[in-house]
């Protein structure tokens, strides 16, 4: 049988720039407690990615079955696998979808711990919070020891500037609704297959979901032997052969 070639695309990868963010991580006094508050985010500042991994996976998306086809066999990640690599349930609640009604300062402020005024004085025309006050406050509230405070100006700067980023500078009110109704992994995962078909259909382009979740979801089909630059253990679908190119 002719062997089938394939002209490789060329796509880039969205740089999220997590240096900041990892240094207030690290200030973080009890892992299991912001663990049980917000999921394991902070597990994905640990991923090591491994070049050219994502580079070879996105060549083979078939933007007609919307997944990955191989050779053998096809991929696609799915709720249930984003939510085991994200440490959050999906939720019956109907996910994000645009069309929510304009946050209030008090319910922003209940779901930071932090005081209305303090929360209507920083709100953005847009209704978003600059990064600057998010940090300010991060830092405030984790040298005081508030850590309620704290561990969720992290998790929100931690959706604003890395799960779902819009604004230089800027938590924009969509993340803010995401990060309220603690139900992320639909919109993570539809950020996922929007971004590598849109840029499939152009053939070239940014990919503009978050990065490291692919890849997790992505290595852990892979043989065990694989993940020997992980520490996170293997999800609970392993069993894929290695993808074998066409």
């Amino acid at each position: 049988m002719e062997r089938v070639t394939r002209k490789t695309r060329q796509f880039r990868f969205r740089d999220p720039g997590t240096s900041k963010l990892r240094r207030l991580a690290s200030k973080v006094a009890s892992q299991e407690d912001f663990r049980a508050r917000h999921g394991r985010l902070l597990n994905l500042f640990k991923i090591k990615m491994v070049p050219g991994i994502l580079d070879t996976l996105v060549q083979f998306y078939d933007s007609i079955w919307h997944c990955f086809t191989f050779l053998d066999f096809q991929l696609v990640p799915t709720l249930e696998e984003y939510s085991y690599w994200i440490g959050i349930l999906v939720s019956n609640k109907e996910p994000f979808n645009g069309l929510e009604p304009k946050l209030k300062p008090a319910t922003i402020a209940a779901a930071l711990h932090l005081e209305t005024p303090v929360i209507k004085a920083n709100l953005t025309p847009k209704r978003g919070l600059t990064t600057d006050f998010l940090y300010q406050q991060a830092r405030i509230h984790e040298e005081m020891g508030s850590y309620d405070v704290f561990y969720s100006l992290l998790a929100l700067l931690i959706y604003g500037l890395i799960l779902f980023p819009d604004v230089g500078g800027i938590v924009d009110e969509n993340a803010i609704i995401i990060f309220i109704s603690k139900n992320l992994v639909p919109t993570l995962l539809a950020d996922t297959y929007h971004s590598i078909h849109d840029r499939t259909l152009k053939g070239q382009g940014t990919i503009l979901c978050f990065i490291p979740l692919l890849y997790k979801w992505f290595t852990s089909h892979l043989p065990d032997h694989f993940e020997v630059t992980q520490k996170t253990p293997v999800g609970p679908r392993k069993s894929c052969p290695l993808p074998r190119l066409i």
